[in-house]
């Protein structure tokens, strides 16, 4: 009778750093992976501004993604620490999940990302993933042939295709990741499937739901401050005080909008999505004030990308 080596048996258990350029689809296969969501979603690049992490438990164990900032190249205050986040998580983590789109033809900005993965001990704990194959503009063979090319030593075997969008072709990532994946005790609960704090849950969609009504006014120049929380209503009601920033003055009537139309349908896409994720009842309070050039303030800069 044949028998597996016990190693082979044990739980097994990594982080796993999700990487690749602006608007691959990483966050759209994180919250897929994970069965819930994790990671805010938008069709403006560098929408992730911080490593969420999502959690996926099987019977083989505990894989922990790591969301991570589009990388490109860019010398904005900004850019250049969200590239710090993902070339951090990337240095930290047992494996990588490396994300391309199908329908993008590589370019520069493609051999700098693989570039960072090239080095025997990276790609040797590297998975590809070929994301956007149901796309009209895809071509998953010349990705393939830049693979090739800018990671010879990537096993074709590590390579898959997939469509976030139709959630086809995942399973087989998954089972690669865990045969990948060191024997080891999982790293949170089973019940969890991200780690991240309630104010920073909270900013994240109210963000999500401002960059998409103002994508094409102000995207990057805004973000998200949880004031206060409170539980009221004998703990079944979560009500929440929070604030959209603004780089200028000039800036808030976009966010208001006229009659403040703007504001209140951020408001209400935002607490449809809260009262699907928590179990209370949320009663949010959204307001717009200014932080001048906040962008180029490094102490909050900090706070709000390493938190």
């Amino acid at each position: 009778m044949n028998r597996e080596p016990a190693e082979d048996r044990r739980s097994r258990a990594a982080f796993v750093a999700v990487v690749g350029r602006p608007s691959v689809g990483k966050s759209t296969l994180v919250n897929l992976l994970c069965g819930g969501k994790v990671a805010i979603v938008s069709p403006v690049p560098q929408t992730t501004r911080n490593a969420i992490r999502g959690i996926v438990n099987r019977p083989q164990g505990q894989l922990v993604f790591v969301d991570t900032p589009g990388m490109h190249v860019s010398e904005k205050k900004l850019n250049r620490k969200l590239l710090d986040v993902a070339n951090r998580s990337v240095e930290e983590s047992e494996l990588v999940l490396y994300v391309l789109d199908a329908s993008r033809v590589p370019g520069a900005e493609e051999e700098a990302v693989a570039g960072r993965l090239s080095s025997p001990a990276c790609t040797e704990r590297t998975l590809v993933v070929i994301n956007k194959i149901d796309a009209r503009e895809a071509n998953s063979e010349r990705i393939r042939t830049f693979l090739a090319q800018a990671l010879p030593r990537l096993s074709p075997a590590r390579c898959f295709e997939v469509s976030a969008l139709k959630n086809e072709g995942l399973d087989p990532v998954v089972a690669c990741l865990f045969e990948m994946a060191p024997p080891g005790e999982p790293f949170y609960p089973e019940e969890y499937y991200t780690d991240q704090e309630l104010s920073f849950r909270i900013a994240e969609i109210i963000r999500e739901k401002a960059i998409n009504r103002l994508r094409q006014e102000l995207p990057h120049s805004i973000y998200v401050e949880v004031a206060d929380t409170e539980l009221t209503d004998g703990g079944k009601q979560l009500w929440v005080r929070a604030f959209i920033l603004t780089e200028r003055e000039s800036q808030k009537g976009m966010v208001v909008g006229k009659g403040g139309e703007v504001i209140k349908a951020i408001g209400k896409e935002a607490r449809q999505d809260l009262n699907r994720i928590f179990d209370w009842k949320v009663d949010l309070d959204l307001r717009v004030k200014t932080a001048k050039d906040w962008r180029h303030n490094d102490h909050l800069l900090r706070r709000l990308i390493d938190r």
